[in-house]
């Protein structure tokens, strides 16, 4: 589960590690008023304009409606209502969102913390995540900070400092100092390195996070260590033990088809093809999409209705997929081990005389416990449904709809 930065940013605070401050805000007169507790609180004098969206790139991203970026810059209080209203309401467009954007409902104003002093201000990158090759939490570090990690993983591999974590030992004294020398930094600067380092990985187990990435972490002029970004990432399975953090999940930065899916009970990935495909289980999931792809159409989907399917979890699969306007046809691909083929069968001939008008071809393969009883429910119903008994059948029936 992705969250908002300044969400994140709490969670960090709440484990020691120093953040730039601010305050987040919904409409220009908010943004004002939490630019004037900000100044009160910090003495800044300028502000950073932040749009909160589940996306990177949001400092080169341009708000559609008003040309502003995402990131922006007030020199004096009175510029911030004004800057704030040129990012809320609109749809900010980055590389992340694609060129349909993101709408913006909140702001982060924050601190300016580039101030100047005795040296200059200097920019990296930290990251934690799951190396699921070893088994080890990771963490990746540059001094290339503000650009994306993947980009300098390519032009200059050789900048990423690299450190892996057993998991059942935690991170050691030396590890932490070991990044810390890795990025250059002297005097007070690597002891505050290495302190939130230390408290990063702790906010990073203690959450159930699968991701950590701050870009950039800064080092202020008067050798501060602080995280100017925060994209953090929460293990979906592990929010039964952080109820407070479920409670962060924006529903309308999600996909709305995925969001009505999983108020179904169902497991649902929109993709960008024209075939829609609904099955039981990840593994038929891939192979229906192999399946698809060979018979010369493409994935509009993955729908996994899981062990349990019945007419009213068909009848929800179905209307999910019918609302993608890509779809020119429907492959539903169940093996009955679990859950009983008939039953499916009559799920689907109960789901198909409920919704009514069903334009799209819909090609039925049941496979495995009372297969053929499904089959013959399918042919008997009168529907415009085929049915299919083995893989290749399928195939073919999906190829002949798509014609």
């Amino acid at each position: 589960m992705n969250i908002h930065e300044y969400q994140a940013k709490e969670i960090l605070k709440k484990h020691g590690v120093k953040v730039q401050e601010g305050y987040v805000a919904d409409t220009p007169e908010e943004a004002r008023q939490v630019a004037q507790k900000l100044n009160s609180e910090t003495g800044t004098s300028w502000y950073v304009i932040k749009a909160q969206i589940h996306a990177g790139g949001r400092g080169k991203g341009k708000v559609q409606q008003t040309g502003s970026n995402g990131v922006v810059l007030a020199k004096s209080l009175d510029e911030v209502p004004e800057k704030a209203k040129n990012i809320l309401g609109g749809t900010l467009v980055t590389h992340q969102t694609g060129p349909e954007g993101k709408k913006v409902n909140k702001v982060l104003i924050a601190q300016d913390v580039y101030y100047p002093g005795d040296s200059e201000p200097k920019e990296f990158y930290l990251g934690i995540l799951l190396d699921r090759a070893t088994g080890s939490n990771v963490i990746m570090a540059s001094t290339e900070g503000g650009m994306d990690i993947e980009e300098v993983a390519e032009k200059t591999p050789e900048k990423i400092v690299k450190e892996w974590i057993d998991p059942a030992i935690g991170l050691q004294p030396f590890q932490a100092r070991k990044v810390a020398f890795g990025l250059g930094v002297e005097g007070k600067a690597f002891k505050e390195m290495v302190k939130f380092i230390n408290s990063l990985y702790n906010a990073y187990m203690s959450s159930d996070a699968s991701m950590f990435e701050i870009n950039p972490v800064l080092k202020t002029s008067d050798d501060q260590i602080l995280a100017v970004d925060a994209k953090v990432n929460l293990d979906d399975n592990a929010l039964y033990r952080h109820p407070d953090l479920a409670e962060l999940r924006d529903l309308t930065e999600e996909d709305p088809l995925e969001v009505e899916a999983g108020e179904s009970g169902l497991n649902y990935v929109k993709l960008d093809g024209n075939v829609g495909c609904m099955v039981n289980g990840a593994g038929l999931a891939m192979a229906t999409m192999d399946i698809i792809k060979l018979s010369g159409g493409e994935p509009a989907n993955f729908l996994d209705v899981g062990g349990s399917a019945n007419a009213q979890t068909v009848e929800a699969g179905f209307r999910i997929i019918l609302k993608d306007p890509n779809v020119k046809a429907i492959l539903i691909n169940i093996f009955g081990g679990i859950v009983r083929c008939d039953r499916v069968a009559n799920g689907v001939v109960e789901a198909y005389k409920k919704i009514g008008n069903i334009e799209v071809p819909i090609i039925v393969r049941l496979q495995g416990t009372n297969a053929e009883e499904g089959a013959k429910i399918i042919e008997e119903s009168g529907l415009k449904v085929k049915s299919a008994i083995v893989l290749k059948d399928a195939a073919e029936r999906v190829k002949e709809a798509l014609a």
